[in-house]
């Protein structure tokens, strides 16, 4: 049976909604993960502990944002700190979710000026795991971080004198375990009436 052109031209407009439907909604984990993988954007590194620490000092200051449509509030507890170059810092972030339903959220980070991304090391980041938060729930985030000594001698980054880290949290998917455990719930709760 062959399709008419009218039908045709209908079903590629609508394959090219889907798609971009698609490529829209897998923007921002896309970008995040290109983005670990080779630097771009200013991405920090991910390191075991801090090395030697200079006399020099840096000024770290602090950004949060959401996604679009992101019910949560996000923000730095400290919006900037100063450190000794190589010095291991510690930073605050507060996470708050309004709503009477549990959220999921992943955050997406950078680093600028995009040179000193490079020389940008976290030890521990909230970033590295899913958070979830229940209805209510306020919660404090850590990152703890240093600027690796190595930033001095850099032919474009040694003229840093301060570094932003910017995280910017989305929505996903509930994990598996969470909605599980919420399912069972109603479960439980529809049996009881």
């Amino acid at each position: 049976m062959a399709i008419d052109g009218k039908k045709k031209t209908v079903l590629q407009t609508a394959g090219v909604v889907v798609l971009m439907g698609g490529l829209a909604w897998a923007s921002v984990p896309f970008y995040d993960w290109f983005c670990r993988v080779t630097g771009f954007g200013g991405t920090p590194n991910v390191a075991t502990a801090a090395g030697d620490v200079l006399d020099q000092t840096i000024k770290i200051k602090f950004d949060a944002s959401k996604e679009r449509g992101m019910p949560w509030e996000f923000k730095p507890v400290e919006h900037e700190m100063t450190l000794r170059i190589g010095e291991e810092g510690l930073a605050f972030y507060e996470a708050y979710n309004p709503t009477d339903r549990p959220i999921a959220g992943s955050a997406a980070y950078n680093v600028a000026p995009y040179e000193a991304g490079a020389f940008f090391s976290k030890i521990q980041c909230f970033c590295f795991e899913e958070q979830v938060l229940m209805p209510g729930e306020r919660v404090l985030m850590p990152v703890s971080f240093f600027v690796d000594p190595a930033i001095v001698t850099d032919r474009d980054a040694k003229y840093t004198k301060h570094i932003t880290l910017s995280y910017t949290f989305y929505e996903i998917d509930l994990p598996d375990d969470v909605q599980a455990a919420l399912d069972a719930e109603k479960d439980a709760e529809a049996s009881l009436n």
